[in-house]
């Protein structure tokens, strides 16, 4: 009996917990896969390799990141990046992404207007899996690459996005669309 009326009461409280509505978009247009660039550890003397292509068609045109990561000579990623057209509004919360994989951890890196160095960036993981899934990502999940950039990066400050497999010895398979701002 003791036990039924604790799951009652357990039940009770979880089910009178407030929902929390997603975050709508913000109209924002991300630029197109077309606009990406490729980059790896190799303009410091790393060995990864890889590319980025732009796939698909239409609506569902995305960008499909490949490579090897490898941690030798001091490297550890490839990426694809985009320079922002215009800053995102002030009071923007995060980013959205399409993306699907080969099951490995990626991340998204952002480059700001504080971000001086080559080095400086701040950077947030996200998991993938073979099905297309949206990835909301906030802003306050971003953490700095260094101890001299600010603990987390201001929407208005951010000057260019980049997908990057990165850190560890493996295989990169990415496909990545970004939708926009939430």
């Amino acid at each position: 009996m003791l036990i039924r009326s604790m799951l009652a009461l357990s039940l009770a409280a979880f089910l009178s917990l407030p929902v929390q509505a997603e975050e709508p978009m913000r109209d924002y247009t991300p630029p197109p896969p077309s606009q990406w660039s490729y980059l790896s550890d190799q303009v410091m003397g790393g060995v990864s390799q890889g590319q980025a292509r732009v796939e698909g068609s239409g609506a569902q045109v995305y960008l499909h990141l490949t490579g090897d990561v490898s941690t030798k000579n001091r490297g550890g990623f490839i990426q694809s990046r985009v320079d922002l057209p215009r800053p995102f509004p002030t009071d923007a919360q995060g980013i959205v992404l399409r993306v699907r994989g080969n099951g490995e951890r990626y991340f998204v890196h952002l480059r700001t207007s504080g971000t001086l160095l080559p080095c400086q960036f701040y950077q947030a993981g996200f998991d993938t899996s073979g099905d297309w899934t949206e990835v909301r990502i906030p802003f306050t999940a971003f953490k700095p690459s260094g101890r001299l950039l600010r603990k987390t990066p201001r929407a208005s400050s951010v000057t260019s996005l980049g997908v990057v497999a990165y850190g560890r010895d493996h295989q990169a398979d990415l496909s990545a669309r970004w939708v926009g701002i939430y």
